[in-house]
């Protein structure tokens, strides 16, 4: 954030629906089973461990990029749509 010149006041959070990986990054244990583990991994574990960012667990079903990615049921798309804040067209022209 600092190369663009944006300042921060708490770490920022990243939301990630494996456990797994959540737990390799917060726990340095898991190190020797991650050693073939790709260099921007490593990255966003010392940028937890400095705590310059946050991880969180998002349960799957929770995941906002569905809305692009997935076909889905009209409750389910509307429901995604809301939480990203964004309204139909049709709505706002009634």
């Amino acid at each position: 954030m600092v190369d663009l010149n944006l300042h921060q006041n708490e770490a920022m959070e990243i939301k990630c629906d494996n456990q797994s990986a959540i737990a390799i990054a917060k726990n340095p244990v898991f190190h020797w089973r991650t050693k073939h583990f790709k260099i921007n991994f490593h990255f966003v574990r010392e940028m937890e461990q400095s705590q310059e960012v946050k991880l969180i667990h998002c349960s799957s079903k929770d995941q906002l990029a569905d809305i692009l990615t997935k076909p889905l049921c009209v409750s389910r798309f509307e429901d995604l749509r809301a939480r990203m804040r964004v309204c139909s067209m049709q709505s706002k022209e009634e």
